[in-house]
């Protein structure tokens, strides 16, 4: 277990360097800056060289990666460039709990909703039940979350002007930006628990459970479900990390005060340093929970350990 530990974690440290190379050249091949504004409204050169030395913009590209890199290594993600003494960790510190406390209570609703609705459309194959739960987790795959997320804000709240659509003050100011956030993995899980379901349905084993005289609910529960959870694991780690980080546009949408509306921000701003910062926060977490997700996936099914 160790080893395959250490294989994923250089694998994703790996991953995260090219993540970085590729964003911070893609910032500085983009033509203009983060003060091209101040360049606009015709500043003199010398307060713009001022500001570019202060923010060391004025070295070589080489240099100013390398310095970017050292600093990373240490945990510092930077200044930003817009907002003034402010840094990069500030603004992460600022906006991640908010996000992470939103997007939890949206797994948690993804994967009560979706495991279940899986289940029982396999359980009940070509009946009623099944349809049912296939058209609706099609429906929810198919609409795009910002669309939904307006469409419940019009009919709960201007039209029944029955929940708070600003902030997250209280338990109601969850309900639609929570809605919003997990329908989409709850059709996503539903037909991954389905068609896995089905697979592990067909097995030798489950059949000589079947045969001994086992209850139906014990067959699906201590049998079948250990080994159909696995794709919905896998899936898990890129969700957590999606919804943790906040939604950029559901956060949007209901004025939440998240991590997502700094990194909306810095991309209008073309504040180099609070792009980079949150790509690399974003791009550590995801690498981080996939990690979790593949131990834990190794756990459960060892064989995982002998293909990694």
């Amino acid at each position: 277990m160790p080893r395959y530990i250490l294989k994923r974690l250089f694998a994703g440290i790996l991953t995260l360097l090219v993540l970085v190379t590729l964003t911070f050249a893609l910032m500085h091949a983009i033509p203009g800056g983060p003060f091209s504004a101040a360049d606009e409204r015709n500043v003199p050169q010398s307060v713009l060289d001022k500001i570019a030395a202060k923010y060391e913009l004025d070295k070589p590209i080489a240099e100013q990666y390398f310095a970017y890199l050292a600093r990373i290594a240490s945990g510092d993600l930077g200044i930003s460039f817009k907002q003034e003494d402010t840094t990069v960790n500030e603004l992460v510190k600022q906006g991640f709990p908010v996000s992470a406390r939103l997007g939890l209570v949206a797994v948690i609703v993804a994967l009560l909703f979706g495991i279940p609705l899986g289940i029982a459309s396999a359980v009940k194959r070509g009946k009623w039940a099944d349809w049912a739960s296939m058209i609706l987790a099609t429906i929810g795959i198919s609409i795009p979350s910002f669309v939904l997320t307006v469409l419940l804000m019009y009919l709960f709240s201007v039209k029944l002007r029955w929940l708070p659509v600003f902030g997250l003050s209280s338990w109601k100011h969850y309900i639609l930006p929570v809605t919003g956030l997990a329908v989409a993995p709850i059709s996503y899980i539903a037909r991954l628990m389905r068609s896995s379901m089905l697979e592990v349905m067909r097995q030798e084993y489950i059949v000589t459970a079947r045969s001994k005289g086992l209850a139906e609910s014990a067959v699906i529960l201590k049998h079948a479900l250990k080994n159909a959870i696995m794709p919905v694991l896998t899936y898990l780690g890129p969700l957590v990390a999606a919804l943790l980080t906040g939604s950029f546009i559901v956060e949007r949408i209901f004025a939440i005060p998240g991590i997502g509306r700094y990194y909306v921000s810095s991309i209008g701003d073309r504040d180099y340093s609070v792009i980079l910062g949150m790509t690399v926060f974003f791009g550590a977490f995801i690498i981080v929970s996939n990690l979790i997700v593949d131990v834990l996936c190794a756990l459960i099914d060892p064989r995982m350990k002998m293909e990694g």
